[in-house]
């Protein structure tokens, strides 16, 4: 079984290698195609995805939106995420001369201000748009800038995908790396940035309101910008309908230090898990609602 695995996910890392290597040679435009096709292919296979996306989707929206509009929506992020896997894979020869080019920002100040403040910055985001654009993009403006990331379980694309982030002056600090790594980068007043969307038992959560559910989200980059006295900034990277792209920064969510530890990390939580939910909102067709985002259930009060 163990080699079976290891074949499997050398099969499948040699796949994602032709796939960059082809896109790297064609225009962006063909690879943008070539892309969302990709993507439309993995809706149409993912019948379980489909399902799930479905349910969230009523969950949130109830009868808001017909049938017909939210397969649209659980579709076209299958399509935006093709397209998107398209360009961070064109990172290592184009990302200079040609991705850069198509960014707007909106927002920029709020970053800049905090960012110069010197003692760190929290980019809180979520699985929104090109998230891994985003990143890239802050740095190029000259920002000293890491991100946390999960290692994949297949360590040829997980090299790959350092190997991508590195190409765009990126650092990586794995989760599994030890706190005082994020510490001192954040005491040396640089910005990190943090996913905080998702349903994980790997580092310490609370159960936060977002889209009108209680939904266990990750308060760990909070505890260490609240202890540290960085800023928290909502920022996303959103994919336009002239398949370029838009960086949206929120103004910072300011702190109280004389506040109760245990409500200020609540409460800082919530407002960023707030402003993200307005961009997702917004652009609704680019956040993954196959993912059980509310695998996890309050407990009743006894």
């Amino acid at each position: 079984m163990r080699l079976y695995k290891q074949t499997k996910r050398f099969a499948v890392y040699l796949l994602v290698r032709c796939l960059a290597a082809l896109f790297n040679i064609i225009p962006r435009n063909v690879a943008i195609v070539a892309g969302g096709w990709i993507g439309l292919t993995a809706w149409t296979l993912a019948t379980r995805d489909q399902h799930r996306a479905l349910r969230h989707l009523t969950l949130v929206y109830g009868r808001q939106l017909c049938h017909r509009e939210k397969v649209r929506l659980a579709r076209d992020f299958f399509i935006n995420s093709g397209k998107n896997i398209a360009d961070f894979m064109r990172f290592e020869k184009h990302f200079h001369n040609e991705i850069l080019p198509l960014i707007e920002v909106e927002g920029l100040e709020h970053f800049d201000a905090a960012y110069r403040r010197g003692k760190g910055l929290i980019g809180v985001t979520g699985h929104i748009g090109n998230f891994e654009l985003l990143a890239a993009y802050i740095q190029s403006r000259g920002y000293e800038v890491a991100v946390i990331g999960r290692e994949l379980s297949n360590p040829h694309l997980d090299r790959m995908l350092l190997a991508n982030r590195e190409a765009a002056g990126l650092v990586t600090i794995a989760t599994t790396d030890s706190p005082k790594r994020m510490l001192g980068w954040l005491k040396g007043g640089k910005a990190l940035g943090v996913l905080i969307d998702t349903d994980s038992h790997r580092v310490r959560g609370e159960f936060i309101p977002a889209f009108g559910r209680w939904s266990y989200t990750p308060v760990g980059q909070t505890v260490l910008g609240l202890r540290t006295g960085s800023a928290f900034v909502p920022i996303a990277c959103v994919r336009t309908l002239d398949n370029r792209y838009k960086v949206i920064v929120c103004p910072e969510v300011k702190t109280d230090p004389g506040a109760d530890p245990d409500a200020e990390i609540y409460r800082v939580t919530l407002e960023c898990t707030k402003a993200l939910e307005g961009i997702i909102r917004t652009y609704p067709d680019q956040w993954p609602w196959q993912h059980n985002r509310w695998r996890t259930r309050k407990p009743r009060p006894a």
